[in-house]
């Protein structure tokens, strides 16, 4: 939902965090002080600190490319959207968390962002100072689902960025025990007196004391390069209006202002860095002076100025190929560039936004190939070649908006029919197949939560619940998925995004973190085999006071927090490194549930098995070399100059002051790599200072370098248990007491000895659910003999024990024979299951289109087993086996209609048959009512809707008349109707024919009594007539003119017909001042009627056209009287006597004493 940005009152305190965003800038995403007020009358600072290593923080399919150069949102940057290219939406947090949790359904994002999601690699960090635009409502609340990674780490399906080094809580009340040294800080080795420092330096960005946001993007790996953006970004003008662009060469110590070689008057709004070489630095402009690009190939020494013919919304570079670039504009179109941004050319038009996609080298058939959906398709496309020979359609059909996903081997898509979403998968590129969920699952929403090792995590909310998931996992295929976990706890992100609250622990393979809504209670749950078995936590023995802690399972158990950092050099309210296996930093609470309040630090060096209390009060908690030494900055809205540090694990901490005067800490960043020596604290001494970048080098606290002897082995285990995941494994870890530099050159070293398979090993198969004796047994709405339905395409099957083995599972022997699927011959059987249906899930298709139906079985021999199609338009066509029919049958009808079609599966066993009612329409391309102009009063009168083409397949009509509100609806284009009241009535009729509705009306006058008479013309009107009802208006009034100076105009209306030649007709009405509403028995009709006889009313339609109206003799009613007084044909035929013979009498009485009002044209 969309969020107004807030200034933050200088005096609350917030407390501004560090943010990394994957290069998504977002659509939907506002972070806000949670505690500020709109009465700062200074505008904001925040710090969007960017940062490179190797870790992919994308959207969900960003594991085949999708960088994040985290672009930051500050709280108001991303309703105002500097971060976000200057928009007005942002989508970094949406589409970087989205990775976590990435809808195959629309998010229904709008489209007049400005900038919407920028995905690349660079990883940029969010840094905000108290007094800005405004932070991100309920922060604490964001859910990121997996641990940040390492350089160099395979990019994570979770990794959903949170919010900076944890310094994203909100401003507080400060107790008076916070303005003294807390507990800690009493616990410090040294005394104040002999305080600890660290090497640090500072430098002040000068001049730049009005700027609000920054980028700043650290090379790292060997690299002494920082490159920093400032932007002054004004939230009422909804730009940029400033900028300066700051490069060090000396690892932070001192910074060169580089706006002459940029340009002085240049405004940059972005920075980017290609994933794949870090010295490659790419700048855009704000577009709202200059749409261009600035390229660096010096890691920022020296730029190059390109222009822009487009405007950029979001970028996605190539994972392997550094100058490949994909740009998504704001015009829906995708652009390429394989000269890093130097030339751009057109892929393709009208691309759903953050719904494009690099191919994946051994998956797809060539690394130019791009995936993308367009107009609810989903085609693949050549990189310089995107031409409608080249394109591919994996898809048979149409998909619902918005829902592509591909994401390592697997890509998702989904269609609604009946109102209910179908998920499809394809694995490894091959054919899309439902996802078979358990049959009663019912899914409102889905999730695809990871594919790492060859498995599908999904996050489905079923329709009984509300803030909960459940969590469902797949095998290799990606098509048969079994229940993990239940009640999942989940959260709506500032984005709209839904935020799930699962942890993949890192560095530990099959380890998760899990809350779980159990009793209106959450709780905090572990799994060491990823979700086969989960258990609470148990809470410390003791408190840091030394005091006992009295919890017993299960009624008290320890709880945490799980919202996490993206940004892999700062810290959320969890972390883990897959450099430091065993230890997690985690704030959570003791007790039976999950609470907000007396919230703690927790650490566990053993993979959760027991845990100790550090800190009674939030801390940011960082890892320093490699996971050798943690670092703690705590959560304060005061000024610090303090942060402490552990050698030993956490088990005891030193203060160490790194800075000499207080500094508001408004983010951190450290060095890229698991190495994390040298750090820089982001910061002020005031409100209205400048940055201070504050460079801290740890170095110099280790007295030597790591050698063999200062690590000892530890083994992984679950309480005792260590088989898991079918081994027993032993790391090294460094000692406890070892103070000494790993290095780059440490690397995790795991001996691993496999184990014989238990049951334990193995979860239930699909259909199958876990009893409480730990049995898989078949649910009650499964058929284990359906599992072979693979015979209608194979020979053989795999009979299911029902149970599968655990995905990544390494054990071996045991019980492995017991619990495995056997494969068998398919048996001989009677075909059953049999469905036929379009590609496209529709009952409707137009003729001269090409229809595709699929034909399915589910049991039966598909080898033998024949299939006949009926197309119910006479053609029919039989098929040997199932398999020469795999990619459907397309047919094409040539004629409007209703077909029944039918699909007859046959085999020496027996027969089964399924139908299906096809329409088929054509496009409607109009529609005109026919009525008539005059109605009597209280007499039916039939109304028609003619259409055109005349046969369009089945159509409703939806009638209304006069002021009823109430719409008469039939399947017939002809009503009948009567008028029970005299006036101008409207009858309107709409007719809706497949996905056409077209609208004609026509306006009726209704009296209960006139008289009428038809009109021809002379024969050059036709050759005017153009037949449009504009037309037949205008020269309708034309003729009224042209009649009226012969009787009073209220008394006369005049009507064209549709259709050559041109005729009308006159309706004469009573004179009810005359007449008291009765039929009208003075000569005002026989006047009339004289003059048309005898040619005399003409009237002009154009210079030089003379148009004649003369009454029409051979009218089948050429005079109506209406009263009911007469009747039959005969009161007709004397009619029409007594009028010739009135019309002798008028002529000869108007040549002789002409009527002064209508003019008379003599013969010659």
């Amino acid at each position: 939902m969309e969020r107004g940005i807030r200034y933050c009152r200088v005096n609350a305190f917030c407390t501004l965090l560090l943010v990394l965003f994957a290069w998504v800038p977002v659509t939907k995403t506002v972070i806000t002080c949670r505690s500020c007020h709109l009465l700062d009358k200074w505008s904001g600072r925040e710090i969007l600190v960017r940062m490179d290593s190797g870790v992919d923080f994308g959207k969900v399919g960003d594991k085949n490319g999708d960088g994040s150069t985290a672009l930051f949102n500050s709280a108001g940057a991303e309703t105002g959207q500097p971060d976000c290219g200057a928009t007005d939406n942002c989508e970094h947090a949406h589409s970087v968390r989205k990775r976590n949790t990435d809808r195959l359904r629309s998010e229904k994002m709008p489209l007049d962002d400005k900038r919407k999601s920028m995905r690349s690699y660079g990883k940029v960090y969010i840094l905000k100072r108290p007094g800005s635009q405004g932070s991100a409502p309920g922060e604490p609340h964001h859910r990121v689902r997996r641990s940040t990674q390492g350089p160099g780490s395979p990019p994570s399906a979770r990794s959903l960025p949170a919010f900076g080094n944890s310094t994203a809580q909100s401003a507080r009340r400060v107790p008076r025990s916070d303005l003294r040294w807390n507990r800690e800080e009493r616990r410090t080795a040294t005394s104040r007196q002999e305080e600890l420092k660290l090497t640090s330096s500072t430098f002040a960005l000068t001049g730049d004391s009005a700027h609000n946001q920054a980028m700043v993007h650290w090379s790292g790996q060997n690299s002494s390069v920082i490159l920093m953006l400032t932007k002054l970004y004004d939230f009422n003008l909804g730009s940029v209006t400033e900028s300066s662009l700051w490069r060090s060469t000396d690892y932070g110590t001192t910074y060169e202002k580089l706006n002459e070689k940029v340009g002085v008057k240049t405004i940059l709004s972005y920075l980017y860095v290609s994933p794949n070489n870090k010295r490659k630095i790419m700048l855009l402009t704000d577009p709202e002076v200059e749409s261009s690009l600035l390229i660096s190939s010096d890691e920022g020494a020296t730029y190059q100025k390109y222009r822009l013919n487009f405007y950029i919304l979001s970028l996605l570079f190539h994972p392997e190929q550094e100058d490949w670039i994909l740009a998504y504009g704001h015009d829906q179109k995708l652009y390429s560039s394989v000269e890093f941004g130097r030339r751009w050319q057109l892929v393709h038009e009208r691309v759903a936004p953050n719904r494009f996609y690099w191919s994946k080298l051994g998956l797809d058939k060539e690394p130019g190939l791009i995936h993308l959906e367009t107009k609810a398709l989903y085609v693949t496309c050549k990189l310089q070649n995107c031409t409608d020979a080249n394109k591919g359609k994996p898809f048979p059909g149409y998909i619902d908006p918005n829902s592509l996903v591909v994401q390592d081997e697997y890509v998702f898509v989904q269609v609604s029919t009946g109102g209910r979403p179908i998920y499809y998968v394809s694995s490894r590129r091959d054919v899309f197949t439902p996802m078979k969920l358990p049959k009663y699952t019912l899914p409102k929403d889905l999730h695809v939560i990871s594919t790492d090792e060859n498995r599908v995590v999904a996050a489905v909310q079923e329709w009984n619940q509300n803030d909960t998931y459940n969590l469902y996992v797949s095998e290799a295929g990606g098509i048969y998925y079994t229940l993990a976990l239940e009640n999942v706890m989940s959260s709506m992100g500032p984005e709209g995004n839904v935020m799930i609250d699962l942890y993949e622990v890192a560095g530990i393979k099959g380890m998760f973190l899990a809350n779980k809504k159990q009793n209106n209670e959450v709780k905090t749950y572990i799994t060491y085999n990823k979700g086969r078995d989960w258990r609470l936590l148990q809470a410390p023995s003791g408190d840091l006071r030394g005091n006992r802690i009295h919890c017993m399972l299960p009624y008290c158990s320890l709880h945490l927090h799980l919202q996490v950092s993206a940004n892999p050099y700062t810290s959320g309210n969890i972390a883990s490194r897959e450099s430091a296996p065993g230890i997690i930093v985690a704030s959570g609470s003791i007790g039976a549930e999950l609470t907000s309040s007396n919230v703690s630090m927790f650490i566990t060096s053993d993979a959760g098995n027991t845990w100790r209390q550090i800190f009674d009060e939030e801390y940011s908690v960082l890892y320093l070399d490699q996971g050798g030494a943690l670092v703690a900055i705590r959560h304060t809205p005061l000024p610090i100059r303090h942060l402490w540090l552990s050698f030993d694990e956490g088990r005891l901490w030193n203060k160490y002051s790194f800075t000499s005067s207080p500094l508001f800490v408004d983010g951190v960043l450290g060095e890229p790599g698991e190495e994390t020596l040298i750090m820089t604290i982001f910061g002020h001494v005031s409100h209205r200072s400048e940055w201070q970048l504050v460079k801290i080098d740890f170095r110099s606290i280790f007295n030597r370098r790591c050698i063999e002897s200062d690590y000892v082995p530890w083994d992984l285990h679950d309480q005792g248990e260590r088989c898991l995941m079918g081994v027993k494994r032993v790391y090294r870890k460094l000692k406890p007491i070892a103070r000494c530099v790993m290095g780059k050159t440490y690397s995790v070293t795991m001996i691993s000895e496999p184990c014989d398979c238990t049951e334990s090993d193995f979860e239930c198969d699909y259909g199958f659910e876990r009893r409480a004796d730990g049995k898989c047994t078949p649910a009650f709405w499964f058929l284990p003999s359906s599992m072979s339905r693979t015979c209608t395409t194979e020979h053989t099957f795999l009979n299911s024990t029902g149970y599968r083995k655990v995905v990544s599972n390494n054990c071996t022997g045991g019980v492995m024979e017991q619990f495995t699927a056997r494969r068998q011959p398919c048996p001989s059987q009677a075909p059953r299951g049999l469905h036929l249906v379009t590609s496209e899930g529709k009952l409707t298709a137009t003729t001269a289109s090409n229809v595709t139906f699929l034909v399915f079985l589910e049991e039966g021999d598909g080898s033998k087993t024949s299939i006949t199609v009926d197309f119910g338009d006479g053609n029919a066509f039989t098929y040997s086996n199932v398999s020469s029919i795999e990619d459907g049958i397309k047919h094409i009808y040539k004629n409007v209609g209703i077909y029944r079609v039918s699909a007859t599966a046959e085999n020496t066993l027996g027969s089964e048959t399924v139908l299906l009612f096809l329409h088929i329409t054509c496009q409607l391309e109009s529609i005109h009512l026919s009525a008539p102009f005059v109605a009597v009063k209280n007499k039916e009168v039939n109304l028609t809707a003619v259409l055109s083409p005349s046969q369009v397949g089945t159509v409703t009509y939806i009638w209304w008349f006069g002021n009823n509100s109430e719409p008469v609806i039939t399947l017939e284009g002809s009503v009948a109707f009567t008028f029970s009241r005299e006036g101008i009535s409207v009858v309107t009729v709409q007719v809706s024919g497949g996905n056409t509705i077209l609208q004609d009306r026509k306006t009726v006058a209704v009296h209960e009594y006139f008289r009428s008479h038809l009109l021809a013309f002379s024969s050059n009107l036709d050759d005017h007539n153009p037949d449009v009802a504009e037309w037949r208006l205008d020269v309708s009034r034309v003729i009224k003119t042209s009649m009226v100076q012969v009787m009073n105009p209220e008394q006369l209306l005049v009507t064209v017909l549709p259709g050559l030649p041109t005729a009308a007709e006159f309706f004469l009405l009573p004179d009810k001042q005359l007449t008291e509403g009765k039929p009208d028995k003075t000569g005002n009709s026989e006047l009339v009627l004289s003059a048309l006889n005898q040619n005399l009313v003409q009237f002009t339609l154009r210079p030089g056209v003379q148009i004649t109206v003369y009454a029409a003799h051979l009218s089948a009613a050429p005079l109506v009287d209406t009263s009911e007084n007469h009747s039959g044909s005969a009161m007709l035929m004397l009619l029409s006597v007594v009028v010739v013979g009135l019309a002798v009498f008028l002529i000869y009485k108007f040549k002789r004493y002409c009527h002064p009002f209508l003019k008379i044209q003599r013969g010659s």
